[in-house]
């Protein structure tokens, strides 16, 4: 099993796959980031820099990774950094681009969280604009730590043009109020006429599709609240959306109520 929960779907081997790494903080939700503490462990070894460990740094022996595997994983892409990070090369995203994009590597889920939303929605709407049809196999996440970030984060997410589309609420560090984006509840469309009900779903859709979630670990963590964890959870039954709670906070034990672990495509 991967220690990273969500990576463990049914049928598939979890995976992380990091051909770039590094990374800047760009939130609160970056505080206690596991990528940079384990990059300043790395520090000279297995090709981080060894006076700045966690500076945006290709590793290109490791892109044609994917093409390697022979049976279906589901893979974190760019687990130790941020792919969209202001001072990515775009050339450098398109070559990983290229490779989760290659027929041969179709049989794997490629999951892509940033924090970088606008960056992701300039480079996939120009460079990829078709992606949501020709590779559903790709998801595209933000994280929303708090209500903010999600604010910020995901219209800009919902006009990327991923099949997938999801936000991770973690660490979730307040409440986050994800309705807007997670579907057209009946009660909006009361009262509409069809024509009218029809230009709303155009102009509001498309929506989340995923919401992972999960309390901040290891040192220095901050504590969650299992209230918070409970209404989004709430937030995505109502509206048969998948959600995984990945984890509760050091000294918690998670509630029965919060042990949901869904996919995309899975029944709600």
């Amino acid at each position: 099993m991967h220690g990273i929960e969500w990576l463990n779907r049914p049928g598939t081997t979890g995976e992380t796959w990091s051909p770039i790494t590094g990374c800047t903080p760009i939130s609160e939700g970056c505080a206690n980031c596991y990528a940079r503490r384990m990059a300043k462990r790395l520090a000279g070894r297995f090709g981080y820099p060894a006076e700045d460990p966690f500076r945006i740094t290709a590793h290109w022996d490791k892109l044609d990774d994917p093409y390697r595997w022979k049976k279906p994983r589901t893979v974190f892409v760019c687990s130790m950094g941020d792919l969209f990070h202001e001072n990515m090369p775009w050339l450098w995203i398109e070559r990983v681009f290229n490779v989760m994009t290659a027929y041969e590597n179709r049989k794997h889920t490629f999951i892509v969280l940033t924090k970088r939303a606008r960056h992701m929605r300039e480079f996939v709407s120009r460079c990829y604009p078709g992606l949501a049809q020709c590779s559903s196999h790709i998801w595209g996440g933000v994280t929303c730590e708090n209500q903010e970030r999600a604010d910020e984060r995901v219209p800009e997410l919902i006009n990327t043009p991923f099949a997938v589309r999801f936000v991770s609420a973690e660490p979730m560090l307040g409440p986050v109020d994800l309705t807007p984006w997670l579907g057209f509840l009946p009660t909006r469309l009361w009262g509409m006429s069809s024509a009218e009900a029809g230009t709303w779903i155009d102009d509001h859709g498309p929506y989340l599709d995923w919401v992972p979630c999960g309390f901040e670990t290891g040192p220095g963590a901050r504590p969650g609240d299992l209230g918070q964890a409970r209404d989004l959870r709430g937030q995505c039954k109502a509206a048969g959306v998948p959600y995984f709670f990945k984890r509760a906070g050091p000294g918690q034990e998670t509630p029965a109520d919060l042990l949901v672990r869904q996919w995309p495509g899975e029944a709600t």
